[in-house]
């Protein structure tokens, strides 16, 4: 039987839920998640997960924050002037913002704490410093490598 490797194009099926068993995502009622694998398209503790598998498979997999979206990192929590939220943009936390790096690059935050002088924005992914449980269902290989 045909297993997945590096470089095929699969499609899969998939719930993500945290370790707690609350849902943050999932492909049910919508069209398979197609993704080449080695190319960093999706976490590389899903990706490590779907090769080898074979269409039909399903399996669940617990996926460390390490090989999902990293360990949550205090640096990238800053306390900003709110003056320097431009006018007119509503902020509570919660509310995704953009800021430009150093080098000109768009790098998303959320608000996580705001007072009348201030607001704290975090950097780091939402599922930072997360353990994910993956259900996953290799429905094919659609082109293989």
């Amino acid at each position: 039987m045909t297993q997945a490797k590096m470089g095929d194009v699969v499609r899969i099926n998939y719930t993500g839920r945290l370790t707690n068993g609350k849902q943050f995502d999932s492909s049910v009622g919508r069209a398979p998640l197609e993704f080449t694998l080695g190319e960093g398209q999706v976490i590389k503790g899903l990706e490590a997960h779907v090769e080898g598998m074979a269409p039909g498979a399903t399996s669940t997999v617990t996926i460390p924050c390490e090989q999902a979206y990293g360990p949550h990192r205090a640096e990238a929590v800053q306390t900003l002037d709110r003056a320097k939220v431009p006018a007119g943009i509503e902020v509570r936390p919660g509310t995704q913002l953009q800021a430009r790096s150093a080098d000109g690059s768009v790098i998303p935050i959320t608000v996580v704490e705001i007072n009348e002088a201030n607001v704290k924005v975090d950097a780091n992914h939402p599922l930072a410093g997360q353990d994910l449980v993956f259900d996953v269902e290799l429905i094919e290989i659609v082109k293989a490598a």
